[in-house]
C-alpha cells in the first residue's frame, strides 16, 4: 500500500522533473540564432512543439502544487467536488488528481 508519504516524495520528484524539463524548453525557444528562412520555418514549428510541451508541464505543475497544498492541509486523497475518498488505484495512476473517478467523468 503506497502512503501519504510515498506519493508526497514522489509528487515531489515529479515536480522536479518538470522544473527540469521547463527550464530545457526555456532553453530551447531561446536558442535562436541567425538562420536563412528554411531554418527559421523549422524552428518556428519546433517552437510550437516546444511551447506545448511547456505549457502541459506548466499545467502539470499546477496540479502538483495543489496535490502538495491538499497533502498539507489533511485532505489530500478526496474528491474536491463531491469529497469522496479517490481509490488507490486511481491516485497511483494520477496521484495529483483532486477527483474520484466518478466526478473526473463529469467533469
Amino acid at each position: 500500500m503506497t502512503t501519504i508519504a510515498d506519493r508526497k516524495r514522489a509528487l515531489h520528484a515529479r515536480r522536479a522533473e518538470l522544473l527540469g524539463r521547463l527550464e530545457t524548453v526555456e532553453e530551447g525557444l531561446d536558442s535562436h540564432g541567425e538562420k536563412d528562412w528554411e531554418e527559421l520555418a523549422i524552428e518556428w514549428a519546433d517552437d510550437e512543439v516546444l511551447e506545448d510541451l511547456g505549457a502541459a508541464a506548466a499545467n502539470e505543475l499546477r496540479m502538483i502544487t495543489a496535490a502538495l497544498a491538499r497533502i498539507k492541509e489533511g485532505e489530500y486523497g478526496y474528491c474536491t467536488v463531491c469529497g469522496s475518498e479517490i481509490a488507490a488505484e486511481r491516485l497511483d495512476i494520477v496521484p495529483a488528481t483532486p477527483f474520484c473517478a466518478t466526478c473526473a467523468a463529469k467533469i
